[in-house]
Parts: C-alpha cells; structure tokens; sequence
C-alpha cells in the first residue's frame, strides 16, 4: 500500500524547525503501519507502545533527562538508538509522562527523529501537553486514490492525476472509475478491509474485518469511562445511542442531525457532550450549516444547525446493513440512503483537501451540501448520486449570492458549463486542483 501521509512526514523529516512529531488519527486507520513504513527509509527504527509495554512509562517517571530515557529505553529493549535512528512511541496518549517528556526532547534533543502516534480521543483527555513543542499531523482512512494503488490499479490514479484542463475524460477511463469507486463504496479505506479486497477478492472477509473495526469502537466507549459511577455508565449509553442512529440521521432528505431521532424526546443539553465524544474520537465528523458564504466561514457558523457523518464511508455500509450485493445492481450502490454514502466519500476526500473544515447552507426549502474554501474564494459544491444533475438549490444559491463558479460532484462527465464545474465523483481527490484549472479556464 502507499498512503500520501509519507509525504508529509518526509517534509517533516527535512525541516530545519523540525520538532517531536504527533500522528493523530481515529484508531485503526494505519498510524502504526505509516510510521514503520517511514522507518524503513532511516538506518534504524526504535519502536515502543506503551499500551503493549507499560514497563516503559517507568522511565519516564523518573527522569526528565532526554539521555538517561533513551539509554534505559535502548537497555531495556535491546533496540540500539542513534542519530539516525526513527524514535517511534506508539499509544503515546497512555503515557501522560512521556507526552510531557516531548518538551524535553525538543528543547534538549532536536537532532533526534521522534515521532508518536496516538488516537485523538486519547491525546485530547492526556494531561500534560507539551503546548508549542510538537509538530503535528492528521491521518484519516485510506482515499480513493490510495485505493486505486493498493489495488492494482496505478494507471487509473496517474490518469487521473495527469488530468489538467476541463475536458470530457475518454470512456476507457471513465467507465472502469466509476466500477472502481463502487467498491471503495464497499470496502471503505480503513487499512484492513482494503487489503482483505486486495488480497482475496472476498467480500465476506472485507465485511468481516469491518465489523472488527465496528466492534472494537464500539467496545472503546467505555474505555475511558469507570463502570463504577453511574453517571459515566449512563454516558456511554449515550454515546451508543446516537451510534446506532448514525444510519437513520443520514437516511433522512434532511440531514440536520436531530437529537429526537437518536431517542424520543431527547435534548441537546443531555447528549451533546457523548456526541462530542464521537467527534473528539474521530469517529463521526460534524459539518456546520452557514448563515450566509463569508469569510471566515467559521464567523458565520449556526453552533445549533449541523449535520453528521460517519469517519469511513465503507463502515457506514456495513453499519447500514447494506448488502454488497447493491454492487451489481446498477449505480444503486451510490443512491441508497438518498445519497448518504455519497456524501460520506465526498466529505471523507474534501477534508484532506482543505484546510477550512467544509460547512454546508440551507434555506428552505434549499439546501446546498458542502461549503468549501479553496484559496480566498468560497465554492458551493453540490453533491448527485447518479446522473441526474438536476439541482434547483444550487440555481438558487448562485443567484442569491451572485456566485461565479459552482461545482457539481456526479457521474456526469468533466466539462465546464455556465459557472458549474461538472466534476465525476471519483474525480473529487483532485476537486481543489480541478477548481483552480477551471477558474483560469474562465479567467
């Protein structure tokens, strides 16, 4: 597999305000693995997870000498360490010492590669975090993109990234795109389930391994919460409640997440705290509705109108229940749940793509999907789950805000018409590229 991450983390490497790295990220999308891959470009690798091993968290306790805890790091282990050695503390969040220990090996140990993974859960509950001494990075499930690689597929993916103008992409690609995506429909991109495709063409298995990941969130919800108190045993009913709503909220035409639907005559002062938990987890994500497109867009913010959506467009599937066998049938894959799987992919890709967390607006009856900021310049971006590019919010967007472009995601073909920039959904990891293409097209 190759994941875009190693990128981001080989700037890093060549920085000269180099600092201790953390990679955060929900669990199970791979943190380990790229940083072990990115360890294989060093002369060595010393690796310690303090979930595994907590006889580490000891040496940290002590001392807050950078030397002495490598030293007892490198006896204990038997892992020599160097200059040019990858230091990698793994579930850095179970040790409160070492993330505060961070401090010191910036301040004392700026020659030394360090870099930690640990979920964003798990680092936003730690005490003791070294504010102004780390650097940090995000990771998130696996792209289309990346899918295509792991796949098999790279002609498809540097087809894609060859694309640089606004033009009809030629059947021979466009047609095996669109069959690819629906199975990324299927498998998702969290790590496992696209190997188990990859390796075994099963879908039995990809359905298995999802319903691990599924399990083991679900099982986290009370990881951090003490059965004892009855307070925190009620939070994590909570928390599961509005879990197992997360199907129903996207089914609806509406997506305003509504605090009823998770159980009758539910408040938000009573749940808002356990969804934050999810959010917090990097389990769902929450995208704000907007009064109007200024800038900033967070000025514009209604805190009590959002939408939710799922962090993996392949465990929403299962947590759905719907069968792969939608697959076969046509484009019903992309149109089950009104287009909530849809939206769910396009999120997924827009947020490792922009900087400015998406935002979506609504007018009744209108309501345009995604809300985005690329450069200085605010986009509506409407989303179609087949062909049907039918679209009376997004006219009526652009004509109360006098909008020059315009983007429409569907499995329409690439072209540029009256300001909409038509873009084909398995084209939406390059959509930022594609709108800057087409705004000098029209310049």
């Amino acid at each position: 597999m190759k994941r875009f991450i190693s990128d981001d983390l080989r700037k890093w490497r060549e920085s000269k305000y180099r600092k201790p790295l953390i990679l955060r990220g929900a669990r199970q999308v791979g943190k380990t693995w790229a940083l072990k891959e990115f360890g294989k470009e060093f002369e060595s690798i010393a690796y310690f997870n303090f979930d595994e091993s907590e006889e580490y968290k000891q040496f940290f306790a002590t001392t807050k000498d950078v030397n002495r805890i490598l030293q007892n790091l490198s006896l204990a282990s038997g892992q020599r360490i160097t200059k040019n050695t990858l230091i990698i503390f793994d579930e850095i969040q179970s040790c409160n010492n070492a993330l505060n220990a961070l401090k010191y090996f910036c301040e004392n140990a700026s020659d030394h590669y360090v870099v930690c993974a640990g979920s964003l859960l798990g680092l936003t509950l730690s005490k003791g975090f070294p504010v102004g001494k780390v650097d940090f990075l995000d990771m998130g499930p696996m792209m289309f993109s990346e899918f295509l690689i792991a796949n098999g597929d790279v002609y498809l993916y540097e087809f894609m990234q060859s694309v640089d103008a606004i033009e009809n992409i030629p059947d021979a690609f466009f047609n095996p795109l669109c069959e690819k995506l629906k199975m990324y429909f299927i498998t998702g991109g969290m790590p496992e389930p696209v190997l188990r495709w990859t390796a075994d063409r099963d879908v039995q298995l990809v359905d298995k391994a999802l319903d691990g990941i599924l399990g083991s969130y679900e099982r986290d919800f009370g990881k951090h919460h003490d059965d004892t108190d009855e307070w925190q045993r009620h939070d994590v009913q909570k928390i599961t409640l509005i879990w197992n709503s997360l199907p129903s909220q996207l089914a609806r035409e509406n997506k305003k997440f509504l605090y009823s639907a998770v159980k009758g005559g539910a408040r938000a002062r009573e749940y808002e705290d356990s969804l934050q938990w999810l959010v917090n987890a990097d389990i769902v994500k929450k995208v704000f509705k907007i009064s109007k497109p200024g800038l900033p867009l967070s000025a514009y913010e209604e805190l009590d109108a959002f939408k939710i959506y799922h962090g993996d467009v392949g465990l929403l599937r299962r947590q759905s229940r719907l069968n792969h066998t939608a697959f076969a049938e046509g484009n019903r894959l992309l149109t089950e749940f009104k287009g909530a799987l849809t939206e769910n992919y396009v999120l997924q890709s827009l947020l490792r793509q922009t900087e400015v967390i998406p935002h979506y607006w609504a007018e009744a009856p209108y309501e345009v999907d995604f809300i985005i900021q690329v450069d200085n310049e605010i986009i509506p971006v409407e989303v179609k789950s087949a062909d049907n590019i039918t679209s009376v919010s997004l006219k009526n967007y652009r004509k109360k805000y006098e909008t020059p472009l315009a983007v429409r995601l569907s499995l329409k073909n690439l072209s540029l018409d009256g300001g909409i920039l038509n873009v084909p959904l398995f084209m939406t990891d390059r959509l930022c590229d594609l709108i800057r293409i087409a705004k000098r097209e029209m310049e």
